[in-house]
């Protein structure tokens, strides 16, 4: 990039694709192209395996009891508003109480504002301290019988805090309260166990995750989304339809309305596949220890101060540079071959909590190394020094 060899630290953004993702793509269209659940040819038949062994694939992966618990959506954000709209709609009343935290990405905060306004629900606001970390302990009666939903991401795009959820979940638990987990930025560095944690719904974007762009997986409890209303309506969500009534299909298929992104969760599955052979454990260790050095190089910068220095963090490092602003150190950085992320982060309300416009964010995935670090350092130092 500009002659220089990448650096690429904006895998919370979007993550690359290992090779073997890329080629999965490429020869399904080339060899496998078919639409599925509908055709009795050989084509559709290869197809519609495919696609159906990557459900159980994903199933797996984040330990869900049964393959009919895993929705295919866009991304996170149609999950979550799938959730609100379906779930929401039906289920809230007013002065029911949603809680989310002041870390949340704009897409599990304006779903719940948007069902509020349509339910006369009320929208609650856990607060963070200093190091980005919640405050659910010293704000207790955040939780009480009114609360019907907790929303809460389990990484923090914008500060990379690995939140509490097992905790949250039970304490949501006890008043009757479901819970739901933006788990866009955990998929790719934590193991995911939605049993163990039992929470109610959990959501997660591919393409965070080595996987292609436009498709995500809503999880959720197989009591819960056979009680749930379509969210869309259209074909494949549907077992009978006449002009006086439409007899829904069963769960999953009651909520994936029309031709779905067939190639999106085979390649998916193929990233899962990739991340598996390395070892979550692995993975872990790796980050954990680039993540260490990256947070104590850039705290050695004169003019860097960090947002976000919780105890528990994985992924991400945000910062800000005295004086100047982020969208020009991102600038500068990209000129050097570093690509970072600036701005506020789809996370308004968090950059207000700390009193910046914005930040700039480095953030690691298992192909970083702490020579890319190091590169990172040396601009940033050279940054402070042009505007000292």
């Amino acid at each position: 990039m500009h002659g220089k060899p990448l650096v690429y630290l904006d895998s919370a953004a979007t993550s690359q694709k290992p090779q073997a993702v890329i080629d999965a793509i490429g020869r399904f269209y080339r060899e496998d192209n078919a639409n599925i659940h509908r055709g009795v040819h050989a084509l559709s038949q290869r197809a519609t395996l495919a696609y159906d062994e990557a459900r159980r694939k994903i199933q797996r992966f984040i330990n869900a009891s049964d393959w009919r618990e895993i929705i295919f959506v866009r991304g996170c954000t149609e999950g979550i508003n799938l959730v609100a709209q379906s779930w929401g709609q039906s289920t809230l009343k007013a002065g029911d109480e949603i809680l989310i935290s002041h870390m949340e990405h704009h897409s599990n905060i304006v779903p719940w504002q948007i069902l509020c306004e349509q339910t006369g629900a009320v929208l609650k606001v856990v607060p963070i301290n200093d190091r980005g970390e919640l405050l659910l302990d010293e704000n207790e009666g955040l939780v009480n019988d009114r609360t019907k939903l907790i929303a809460v991401v389990h990484v923090s795009n914008a500060l990379g805090t690995i939140n509490p959820i097992d905790s949250i979940i039970q304490r949501a638990h006890a008043v009757g309260a479901k819970v739901l987990v933006d788990g866009a930025q955990a998929a790719p560095h934590l193991p995911i166990d939605v049993q163990q944690v039992d929470c109610d719904f959990y959501c997660v974007s591919g393409h965070k995750m080595f996987g292609p762009t436009g498709i995500g997986v809503l999880y959720g409890k197989r009591t819960l989304l056979e009680a749930m209303p379509p969210y869309h309506g259209g074909g494949d969500m549907i077992k009978s339809v006449t002009f006086e009534k439409t007899i829904y299909n069963d769960v999953p298929y009651k909520f994936e309305a029309g031709t779905p992104n067939i190639v999106g969760p085979i390649g998916l599955a193929v990233a899962i596949d990739y991340v598996e052979s390395i070892g979550l454990n692995h993975i872990l260790a790796h980050e954990h220890d680039l993540l260490d050095y990256g947070m104590q190089a850039l705290a050695a910068i004169e003019g860097v101060r960090l947002i976000g220095t919780a105890q528990q963090k994985a992924g991400a490092i945000s910062f800000v540079v005295e004086g100047v602003h982020a969208h020009d150190v991102g600038t500068i950085l990209d000129h050097e071959g570093i690509a970072i992320r600036t701005g506020h982060h789809c996370t308004q309300p968090l950059m207000e909590r700390f009193g910046v416009p914005a930040t700039a964010r480095a953030s690691l995935a298992f192909y970083n190394t702490r020579e890319d670090i190091d590169k990172l350092v040396r601009a940033l130092q050279d940054v402070t020094q042009v505007f000292k």
